[in-house]
């Protein structure tokens, strides 16, 4: 009995060190990444980077279902409505009751998820098969102080609320979570209150966020790119619609790697590796807790301040929306979704 007696305690310490262990490397980790995102959303310093190809991975055609045709008058009228800043408790607080009353106009039950200094709005629409997960689509409606923010983030936000409106009576297999994040212009302070709570994640097959997708650029040479991102451009304008993945989220990229129809705009999807370390630029946005959760995440965005001279001042105004583009925008998000939401 002696003998048995000390391998069992020789077990236990074994079990008890490889837990503590694992424990703390997987804070140490998490905390590490953290602190990157904060550094980066803080100070918006970039390191220095030693560019370095990117190997993009050859994504697969996904046959895009066909979701309802999104109304530009709906679209449109969203972005009147919320032109506005949306950064002190009071204009916040009007921005979530317009969304709360629009979601219950079609058929949705929003709720309140409170978390110190914001409030996230979530709603949820059951599908057919409660095996097959979950899908979130997100947006945040703050805006930085002294901007109405109609591209950052109206624009999210409307295309959300239209794509809830059109999939509220769409049967799907999976269900459908939609999300709209307070507080992201603090430092994405609602998506990781939405991450951090567990329930929230449960059987979540992926997350597909907005952030920006109203504006176009015309003129040659007037899309730029991250330091450190070596990609073939598609165009020398802003005119393509930009679907930015960890390398893991290959079944996301692929439900928006579609052959659009000429009158939408094209599409570049972005594997991004080592969920995006090497390019700290590309995890400034809602998709970034969680990547960091190891949930598959896609942002969604027309490249923000990269294409955009209007970001983050008092001209983000809904003059400066490209009707045309927005517009297909949100198509390309409701046909992606709804492809998601089947397959």
């Amino acid at each position: 009995m002696k003998k048995w007696l000390w391998w069992g305690w020789l077990f236990a310490i074994a079990t008890t060190t490889t837990i503590f262990f694992s424990s703390y490397t997987n804070n140490f980790m998490s905390n590490w990444y953290s602190n990157l995102l904060a550094s980066q959303l803080t100070t918006n310093y970039t390191p220095e980077i030693v560019p370095q190809p990117i190997p993009t991975p050859k994504l697969k055609t996904s046959q895009a279902i066909a979701a309802p045709k999104v109304s530009n008058h709906q679209l449109l009228a969203h972005i009147k409505a919320l032109n506005f800043e949306r950064y002190e408790d009071a204009s916040r607080s009007k921005a979530r009751d317009y969304i709360i009353n629009n979601l219950k106009k079609s058929g949705w039950s929003p709720t309140l998820q409170t978390f110190e200094y914001g409030v996230n709005l979530v709603a949820e629409k059951p599908g057919t098969n409660p095996k097959a997960g979950t899908i979130l689509l997100a947006a945040h409606y703050d805006t930085v102080i002294g901007s109405p923010g109609a591209d950052d983030n109206a624009s999210g936000v409307a295309t959300v609320l239209e794509v809830a409106r059109l999939l509220s009576k769409f049967p799907t297999a999976r269900t459908l979570k939609i999300a709209f994040f307070d507080l992201e212009e603090k430092g994405l302070l609602g998506s990781f209150a939405f991450a951090n709570q567990p329930e929230n994640l449960t059987n979540l097959q992926g997350a597909i966020i907005l952030d920006m997708v109203g504006f176009a650029c015309h003129t040659p040479g007037c899309q730029q790119y991250p330091p450190g991102l070596l990609i073939t451009p598609p165009s020398d304008k802003g005119d393509f619609l930009a679907v930015i993945g960890d390398r893991e989220s290959t079944q996301l990229l692929a439900a928006f790697n579609q052959k659009t129809a000429p009158s939408l705009p094209p599409i570049v999807t972005l594997p991004i590796p080592l969920k995006g370390i090497a390019t700290p630029d590309l995890l400034r946005s809602d998709h970034a807790p969680f990547w960091m959760r190891g949930i598959g995440a896609v942002l969604i965005t027309d490249t923000a301040n990269f294409r955009s001279l209007h970001y983050h001042k008092s001209t983000d105004n809904p003059d400066t929306i490209d009707q045309e583009f927005f517009t297909g925008v949100a198509q390309i998000v409701a046909n992606g979704t709804a492809t998601l939401l089947q397959n």
